[in-house]
Order: structure tokens, then sequence, then C-alpha cells
């Protein structure tokens, strides 16, 4: 009879290198963001002139450095909890993406309820009452108002997140129906309607259908072509999840994040740094937050990919605590 132990102890080498790469790619997310501060804030040079033309410094070097770090990280992290198997570095992982996906959630709930308010006062001239004239006009501004009223709104989505337990995405999908519902009511009965308004709805309909994708990845909620796949073994299985999530979903979310934050001009970068803001009137200055969600989608996507491929590989290993989502969903 095989025995836990014996599943556990064979393939171990195939389990330390997707324990590795796994940790890598998690390691290389904050290393990556941290070098484009230090490359479009701090005016560091990058990598670029080691591989490339262009005067190679001790800089270049350094941020070289942090990029090899990474992998030293993972090495020594992985055999310093060289007892943990994939399926339980799936559930850390996990645990970290609820957290990320969880304040997410808290962040884009607050900044659109406290952005709508200072829009609907700025608007209907009552903010200068409340604030008086000079801070009314700062908050004007989107480069005054996105560091002084976004920013510590979405620290404070980090502290409450530490505290609560629940993603709220649900909540969100009935705060969407009521601003919709606000607007056909305040449109059709009080003939009133600002392009705020519409800006609440976009913006938490975006945080939604974005920031809900890594939960609905894990949950097995995302439609599959199945045509063959619901025939296959858990083994079989486990071997198609993790060849997608390795060449396609891992390698879709860092492409998100080399082709969007790659340089200064970059789709995702350029209106984040620049606070861009949309035109339409006097609505709601969150416009540059709705391109970084393309950026939390990509982080949050990966790293669940990541804990998905551990778990794919784990099946395909045939290792006990296998969870059948399929008939959860249909049962």
């Amino acid at each position: 009879m095989t025995t836990a132990g014996d599943v556990y102890a064979s393939n171990r080498g195939l389990q330390w290198l997707v324990r590795v790469f796994g940790w890598c790619m998690l390691a290389a997310l904050p290393i990556y963001f941290f070098n484009n501060f230090l490359s479009f804030v701090l005016g560091w040079p990058g990598v670029e002139p080691i591989f490339g033309s262009g005067e190679v410094t001790y800089l270049s070097w350094i941020q070289l450095a942090l990029f090899v770090g990474v992998v030293v990280f993972a090495i020594v992290f992985v055999q310093s909890t060289s007892a943990r198997h994939l399926r339980d570095d799936a559930a850390i992982i996990t645990r970290m993406n609820t957290y990320l996906v969880r304040a997410a959630f808290w962040a884009v709930f607050l900044v659109g309820i406290v952005d709508l308010a200072l829009s609907f006062l700025r608007l209907e001239g009552l903010l200068p009452y409340l604030v008086g004239a000079q801070l009314d006009g700062d908050l004007a501004r989107v480069h005054f108002r996105g560091p002084y009223v976004h920013i510590p709104l979405i620290i404070l989505s980090l502290f409450i997140a530490l505290r609560s337990r629940t993603l709220g995405f649900q909540w969100l999908a009935l705060l969407v129906v009521f601003a919709e519902l606000l607007i056909v009511i305040t449109r059709f009965i009080f003939s009133y309607e600002q392009a705020f308004m519409g800006d609440l709805v976009r913006f938490w309909y975006a945080g939604l259908f974005l920031f809900a994708s890594a939960y609905t990845l894990v949950e097995e909620g995302h439609v599959r072509v199945d045509v063959f796949y619901a025939g296959f073994t858990n083994k079989t299985k486990g071997f198609v999840n993790a060849v997608g999530s390795l060449f396609m979903g891992i390698t879709l979310c860092w492409t998100i994040l080399l082709v969007g934050m790659g340089n200064k001009t970059s789709i995702l970068y350029s209106p984040m740094a620049n606070f861009e803001v949309s035109q339409s009137g006097v609505g709601m200055q969150v416009k540059y937050l709705m391109a970084g969600f393309l950026a939390v989608f990509a982080v949050t996507m990966l790293v669940q990919f990541v804990s998905y491929l551990m778990e794919a590989v784990a099946d395909y290993l045939e290792q006990p605590g296998h969870v059948d989502h399929e008939s959860s969903l249909t049962g």
C-alpha cells in the first residue's frame, strides 16, 4: 500500500522546482515595482545598459542584483520550509491573495463614496462653506485630491482588510445596482443627472469585474471550454491546469505588467503617474485609478495562478487533499 509519505517523497525534485519557481514569481512582483520606482521616479538607469548600449554604472548593477536576490530568496525560503508541500504553499498564497483582493474592494468602495461626495458638493457649490475657498480650490485638482484623499483612503483600506474577513464583492455588486438605480430615479423623476453618477457606476463595476477574477479562478468559476476536459482524470486535469497556468495565465499577467508599466509612457503607468482624469464635466477624478485596476488585476491573477499551478502539480502527482470544485458548483 502506498502511504501519504511515499506520495510526498516521490518526485521531490519536481515539487522543489515548482515551489522555487512559484516563490520567484511572487518575490519578483515587489522587486519589479520597486525597480520601476528607482528608474522612473529617482532616475536610476535600470538594467538595460548592462545588456544593451549605454554607460553601465553601479546603480544598474544594484538593480540587477535585486532581481538576482529574488532567485536566492526563493531557493533559501523553499529550503528552509522543506517540510511544506505544494498544497500547503498554495493555501498560504491564496490567503495572501485574498487579503489583497479584500483590500482592493475596500479601497474602491471608500474612494468611490468619498470622491462622489466631493464631486457633488463642488458641483452644487456647497464645498466652500464646509472646507473654505482655499481647500475647495485644491480639491478641484486631481493632483491634490489623489495624494491627499485617494491614497490615504487606499492605505486605510489595507488596515480595514486586516480586520475584515469577507471579500465584499457581493456587496459591491449590490452597490453597482443601487448606483444605476439612483441614476434612473434622479433622471426620470427629478430630471437630475450629473457626470459623476455615471463615473461611479463605471468605477465600481470595473473594480467588481477585475478584482473578483482571482477569487473566481480559485473557485473554478470561470467559463471553461471543457469538451474534453470534463472527462479527464484528476491527474490529467492537473497536467492541463499546470500547463495552462504556466504558459497562458502567468505569461499573460507578466505581459500586462511589462507592457503596461515597462516605461514612463506605458499605457498603465502614464495615466497613474500623471493623475489622468476624464474631461466630462464635473465628474469623479478617478480615471487614473481605473488604469491601476488593470495592474491590480494582473497582480492578483498572477498570485492566484501561482497557487493554481501548485495545486495542479499536486493533482498531477496524485497527492492527497484534492478539492473538487466542480462537484460543489453543480451539486
